[in-house]
């Protein structure tokens, strides 16, 4: 960024955070912080969940209220991301841009526009601002074990909470998210989506060393594999279910060592059972849904949910229609809430939404581009096939700006202020602190 842009941002976060509706929530939330002034996309989101919960307004009125008040973390998500500049890249493209190039043009300006355009920084504080999230874990890492390929997400949300720290800061420690609740702010809690590996195959030690790396970098949490199989153990779409390697139980020592949490949300099932087992702090399975309701690759049966509850973790049950299955609205959310707080406690479930609010812009800068030769699916992402057909209403109705009804879904269905406090927020906090724990 040169001088004239980064004095250009400085001057438009200053004339936000001084101003209207991102004023209201620098300095404090309040129930009307999460209501007022909605953008049409967010509007038309909340419209459509409370179509399908159909609240009392006593029961909208107390849940809203309990959301502004309480510390709010995604346990996996994604910060609102800004539009693309389609005539940047049209110019990429036209000018011989590789696919690599366009695509770490895409990320990089989805990631940070944020900062440096007016429009996509007001569209990014008002989803914040009608959210009522605190922090999100957020996804700081491309999937993979390359420490090169890991490490450019997590510079873009670096930079971002730099230049945008009036606002969302990143945090290092749970004390750090709840200060930034108290001050009125947001902040991000980064997580990489893979263990950083040198591929060398020196040693353990020598491979594992990058580890410590990320973790003085910021990461916090680290998946242990992305659907397919690695060193590690068999990831959630490989059919052999193998489990953890060697490796991966050594691999598993060292992020324990030295504090941060092991992921399974992508693993195999045997992978994350065994995880759990010989993990000597809490393994999560960070955005995962409930494998008794519908035995999803993605989901977690209840073996390996108990194994994670024993481990001090937790589940974080996500916002995607097709791994919650029935309904696949915020109903569906609702049930696997409560699924898990049958069966295991109100201690051992969160909400992971991994989704991301999107920018109104989106859809118009994306048009301005060439259209670019058909591709082959990522490795990481070879999925088996599924015939679950994913609406509109589905998706809206657990958007990432619809957390405030998430907590009213609660209230409806009768868990205590307290119990509810621990789903938002209270369990997440607790097994940050726990992982950064010594002895």
């Amino acid at each position: 960024m040169d001088r004239r842009t980064f004095l250009q941002a400085s001057s438009l976060l200053t004339a936000a955070t001084t101003s209207g509706v991102s004023a209201v929530s620098v300095t404090g939330g309040s129930d009307e912080t999460l209501t007022s002034n909605l953008n049409p996309k967010i509007q038309h989101a909340r419209d459509v969940a409370l179509g399908i919960l159909k609240p009392t307004s006593k029961e909208l009125e107390h849940g809203l209220r309990l959301h502004a008040e309480s510390l709010v973390f995604d346990a996996y998500g994604f910060s609102p991301r800004a539009a693309v500049d389609g005539d940047a890249l049209t110019a990429a493209v036209e000018s011989g841009a590789s696919a690599a190039e366009l695509k770490d043009m895409r990320e990089d300006m989805t990631m940070t526009r944020c900062v440096s355009d007016p429009q996509e920084q007001s569209e990014y504080l008002d989803a914040w601002r009608a959210s009522g999230v605190t922090c999100i874990f957020q996804n700081a890492g491309e999937e993979g074990q390359d420490p090169q390929r890991l490490i450019k997400r997590l510079s873009h949300f670096t930079y971002a909470t730099d230049m945008l720290k009036q606002f969302v800061v990143k945090a290092a420690v749970p004390d750090d998210v709840h200060d930034t609740k108290t001050q009125g702010k947001h902040c991000l809690y980064m997580t990489g989506n893979g263990v950083p590996l040198t591929q060398e195959w020196v040693s353990q030690e020598d491979e594992l060393r990058y580890v410590s790396v990320f973790f003085h970098l910021g990461i916090r949490m680290m998946h242990l594999t992305y659907q397919r199989r690695n060193m590690i153990g068999d990831g959630c779409g490989e059919v052999s279910n193998a489990g953890l390697s060697d490796f991966g139980r050594t691999a598993i020592a060292e992020m324990n060592r030295v504090g941060v949490i092991p992921d399974c949300a992508h693993s195999g099932w045997q992978t994350s059972l065994e995880a759990a087992k010989v993990s000597s702090k809490p393994v999560v399975a960070s955005h995962s849904v409930c494998g008794g309701i519908y035995p999803h690759i993605r989901s977690k049966p209840d073996n390996v949910i108990k194994a994670i509850a024993d481990s001090g973790g937790f589940i974080g049950i996500c916002c995607v229609p097709r791994y919650l299955r029935g309904t696949g609205d915020i109903a569906a959310l609702l049930d696997h809430i409560d699924y898990v707080v049958r069966k295991f406690g109100i201690d051992r479930v969160a909400i992971g939404t991994d989704v991301a609010y999107t920018s109104q812009n989106y859809a118009a800068e994306r048009r301005k581009v060439p259209r670019q030769p058909k591709v082959r699916p990522d490795f990481r992402s070879l999925w088996p096939k599924d015939d679950f057909v994913t609406t509109a209403t589905m998706t809206d109705s657990i958007a990432w700006t619809n957390w405030p009804l998430f907590t009213v879904g609660m209230v409806q269905r009768g868990y205590s202020d307290d119990d509810i406090r621990q789903v938002l927020g209270g369990n997440v906090m607790r097994v940050a602190r726990e992982s950064l724990t010594t002895g």
